[in-house]
């Protein structure tokens, strides 16, 4: 049996919003383990849907930036939001997202580019570390490109032009006016950063967790006492629900909460004279799926210093 702390408890309240007390019991049944611990709560209706990978720990930026039909996204993580706010960090992150709009949005590939100082983007970023004082890195990047039509960024709550903590990139294709694509786009990057679509279409999605919410769907309507045959529909009809709610273009839009993003996107063309397809989208949130450890900054201070810290009443 594992070691139940305090601290494990808060966090996986936290994470699903259930009582202190499910959720000590809830660690105590899957021996510790968190994520089984959250998929046991849902089982029995004490805890949201949401995952953990929602709930950002990691600190840094997300870059966006566009040239003509093509659009760059970027993460660099760093240890605070402290150095997220230093013009040394946000330049090398502009930087690196020109760079990754130039050439491809490989991670491994893109640290090996020069950076207009004439060093690789990786020495650039090892010597940040030693200047700033805090680990750094690059952590992912994507590139979309279409052959006619627009690709429209979207930042949200800017920390600067094209630098913030959720960056989207929406790829339009079609012969429509560029101000029709980007006004759409616009408003379906903000749809996206708001609603965290999980595939573009429900064929898109992670099969392994559509398999996992199966699972919690039939321990779920298992309890219900019903036949068995039932169940199976219940399951399924849960199942179909999730491919709807998770891809983008069956998603409702936030802006109305009733039309479907495809009759947004369809109705759009429509009124333009011109066909409009959404080809694909990237959404980059800063620190999405990292988990951060815990920490007592006051501790931390005192062990740099090599002042001792005044022992707790």
């Amino acid at each position: 049996m594992a070691d139940i702390t305090a601290a494990m408890v808060k966090d996986l309240r936290e994470t699903s919003g259930a009582g202190m007390m499910d959720c000590k019991k809830a660690l105590n049944e899957t021996n510790g383990d968190m994520e089984a611990a959250v998929d046991w709560l849902r089982t029995k209706g004490l805890a949201a849907a949401a995952k953990k990978s929602s709930r950002t720990a990691a600190e840094g930026l997300v870059g966006v930036a566009v040239s003509g039909t093509k659009g760059a996204a970027v993460e660099v993580n760093s240890e605070t939001d402290f150095v997220a706010k230093n013009d040394q960090f946000q330049q090398f992150v502009r930087d690196v997202t020109q760079i990754a709009l130039a050439t491809g949005g490989d991670v491994d590939a893109l640290k090996t580019q020069a950076m207009p100082s004439g060093k690789t983007v990786e020495e650039v970023l090892t010597n940040n570390v030693a200047t700033i004082g805090e680990n750094q890195s690059l952590r992912r990047s994507k590139t979309l490109e279409v052959t006619k039509g627009a690709v429209v960024p979207y930042v949200h709550n800017a920390a600067a032009p094209g630098l913030g903590k959720i960056g989207v990139l929406v790829a339009l294709e079609s012969d429509a006016a560029d101000d029709v694509l980007q006004a759409l786009g616009k408003q379906i990057a903000m749809h996206i950063a708001a609603a965290f679509p999980k595939a573009l279409n429900e064929s898109d999605l992670d099969e392994a967790e559509i398999e996992r919410e199966r699972a919690i769907a039939t321990e779920k309507a298992a309890d219900s006492g019903k036949p068995a045959d039932i169940i199976a529909k219940m399951v399924e009809g849960g199942i179909a629900k999730y491919r709807k709610e998770h891809a983008l273009v069956s998603q409702l839009f936030v802006m109305d909460g009733k039309t479907k993003i495809s009759d947004v996107v369809a109705k759009a063309g429509k009124d333009a004279g011109a066909e409009i397809k959404l080809v694909d989208y990237v959404r980059f949130q800063l620190g999405e799926g990292i988990e951060k450890e815990a920490s007592d900054f006051a501790a931390e201070v005192a062990a740099a210093s090599g002042v001792p810290q005044a022992p707790q009443a």
